[in-house]
């Protein structure tokens, strides 16, 4: 069974960086789309970043310049790099890939302190 173990969330300082990975396993070697998607308490889950395997790519308005998507299809893993990181960014932040059907991870937790 497909499997997505997400991982490199934590606590940091406004203004920090911290990158997130998405393994994935279980038989889909390279899916059609890779991305990131986060909610905050209260509120909706929204698109963070996704990536195609041709390396096209959509950024959510609000981490656009700040966050990069990247993939290597090689390891089947997703990683989303996070500089400038600001409060609002807090959120849990979960893995999604679209291949034939939908899968999601898990969820890490972000924390970012004023």
């Amino acid at each position: 069974q497909v499997q997505l173990v997400e991982s490199g969330g934590g606590l940091v300082q406004s203004g920090g960086s911290l990158r997130l990975s998405c393994a994935v396993s279980g038989g889909i070697f390279i899916p059609n789309l890779m991305g990131w998607y986060r909610q905050a308490p209260g509120r909706q889950r929204e698109l963070v970043a996704t990536m195609t395997t041709g390396g096209s790519t959509n950024y959510g308005d609000s981490v656009k310049g700040r966050f990069t998507i990247s993939r290597d299809n090689a390891k089947s893993t997703v990683y989303l790099q996070m500089n400038s990181l600001k409060p609002e960014d807090t959120a849990v932040y979960y893995c999604n890939i679209v291949d034939a059907r939908t899968y999601w991870g898990k969820g890490t937790q972000v924390t970012v302190s004023s």
